[in-house]
């Protein structure tokens, strides 16, 4: 697998997405949980979409529990959580495994030294965020403290715009 476009995940509401949908798009991939320090990012993230959607930039939310439990809702908590708390409108999937024995193909490809690209390297917590350019291919990764509005975030999502 050479790029984001390769795979195909669910959706919050269960249906079958491929990633491909968002070619020729800046994405942000983020693992994300309701429940953590972090989790008011939530209202970041979101902002950061809103500014920049109709430059063909979307954040995707995919929600982890792998961190001491800090998603341990179902999907339709989760959905709920951030529309009421945070008005979140950009795409969520459903719950995936970020670390471990039972990592989703598409983490285990963010997280890989052998894929080609230098961001490798575990998800060390909730609220890593992977910045993905127009072709598919991942042009940045940020750490959970990076706040999504931080000049560093920014400035990376607008050059790649």
């Amino acid at each position: 697998m050479s790029s984001i476009y390769d795979y195909s995940v669910q959706t919050i509401d269960g249906n079958s997405a491929s990633l491909s949908e968002y070619k020729g798009k800046v994405v942000m991939i983020v693992n994300v949980a309701s429940k953590c320090g972090f989790t008011p990012q939530y209202e970041g993230l979101q902002n950061l979409y809103e500014k920049y959607k109709d430059r063909d930039f979307v954040v995707l939310g995919f929600p982890a529990n792998n961190f001491m439990g800090q998603e341990p809702g179902s999907n339709e908590e989760i959905k709920s959580f951030c529309s009421l708390n945070y008005g979140v409108t950009f795409p969520m999937f459903e719950k995936i495994s970020v670390k471990g024995r039972d990592i989703h193909p598409l983490y285990e490809y963010l997280t890989s030294k052998k894929a080609g690209h230098d961001f490798g390297g575990k998800i060390s917590w909730n609220f890593n965020k992977f910045l993905i350019g127009r072709n598919g291919e991942i042009i940045g990764r940020f750490p959970s403290k990076t706040e999504p509005l931080s000049d560093e975030v920014v400035s990376r999502v607008e050059e790649a715009l």
